[in-house]
């Protein structure tokens, strides 16, 4: 075997090797393996714990994945861009409305974007979607109400809606006034592969009658089922062992009170502590249960969809730096407001 093919077949291996370390199944059973090892009195309580709270969640998880698959053979995306058509105000509030609609995998928001930049929607509608759309979808919203409740699913849907209205008229506003006149950089179009051009054509609510929108749905329906899975596997794990490690008293030190400074310090903490939006509401599920306010929960879980990778992707490849620093503070303001909001409410 000559040194080049040895050397091929040694980068193949620890790539291959460094891909199943990453895997969040292998990242679960080392958890597992842990506890086994280190406190094997507690191993079958949070076995136990875990596995009852993921059975519970399997009927949303089931609806969820066939309501996305559904909405992606359909082709829904046509739906969302034609919200950017007509006034802008019209353009802000229908943005706003759709944000959490849009069945985007994380590569499309992106192209997504910049269709409609280069269509010419004003910027005011576009951060209204940016700021609405990584807060809910369909399988968020069922994972949030299994793991938290209908009450947290309600008022994070409201709370994506409110904080596209409040960022899409505070840039109108901000612009109007001369601020962000000159808000994009250059770029050019172009598409991931990962699905069609989601600006274009109608969707076909029918889609069982086409073979290639049928195979659509199946693929979609297994990549979503598996990864919602793996995740909400990973998700009911580490609650578990929140809630057999993490002492209550802490918990409800840092962030239980009524106030709005526990809320805001949730906020700041979400942003950068982000979990994607599978597995924040099991460990907010146990965090709750430590002590953590129904407020500062949802500040939490607004703050980090908001600085999800491919949402700030998307802000930061195709604006300016002052517009991402604006989309950042109304994402902040937004969780905070929506975090003392709920708690007045729940």
């Amino acid at each position: 075997m000559s040194d080049a093919t040895q050397t091929q077949t040694s980068w193949n291996f620890w790539t291959s090797l460094r891909q199943h370390l990453h895997s969040v199944w292998v990242l679960i059973l080392m958890i597992l393996v842990f506890v086994a090892l280190l406190d094997w009195a507690n191993f079958s309580s949070i076995v136990s714990f875990a596995a009852s709270a993921f059975m519970g969640t399997l009927p949303y998880i089931a609806f969820a994945v066939l309501l996305i698959a559904g909405l992606k053979a359909a082709g829904a995306e046509a739906v969302i861009a034609n919200a950017f058509t007509g006034r802008e105000n019209r353009m802000i509030v229908l943005a706003a409305l759709f944000g959490g609609l849009a069945p985007f995998c994380s590569c499309e928001v992106i192209p997504f974007i910049e269709g409609l930049l280069a269509l010419g929607a004003p910027l005011s509608a576009v951060v209204a979607f940016w700021l609405s759309s990584p807060l809910i979808d369909p399988p968020t919203l069922l994972i949030t109400a299994a793991a938290l409740g209908w009450p947290f699913a309600i008022g994070k849907a409201a709370a994506a809606v409110a904080l596209g209205l409040f960022g899409g008229f505070a840039i109108k506003a901000l612009m109007f006034g001369g601020a962000l006149s000159d808000p994009l950089k250059a770029y050019k179009p172009k598409c991931c592969g990962c699905g069609p051009n989601p600006v274009s054509g109608k969707p076909e609510w029918a889609f069982w009658r086409q073979d290639q929108r049928r195979l659509v749905f199946k693929t979609e329906f297994v990549e979503n089922a598996l990864f919602l899975i793996k995740w909400l596997a990973l998700a009911y794990v580490l609650e578990a062992l929140l809630v057999t490690y993490v002492p209550a008293s802490l918990i409800a030190s840092l962030v239980g009170g009524d106030g709005i400074t526990t809320i805001g310090i949730a906020a700041l903490v979400g942003m950068p502590a982000y979990l994607n939006s599978y597995v924040a509401p099991p460990m907010l599920a146990g965090l709750i249960e430590q002590g953590m306010s129904n407020g500062a929960a949802m500040a939490f879980m607004v703050a980090g969809a908001v600085s999800s990778i491919p949402a700030m992707a998307a802000v930061y490849s195709l604006v300016k730096l002052p517009v991402f620093a604006m989309y950042l503070t109304l994402g902040v303001l937004g969780a905070i407001a929506s975090g003392v909001v709920f708690q007045l409410i729940v």
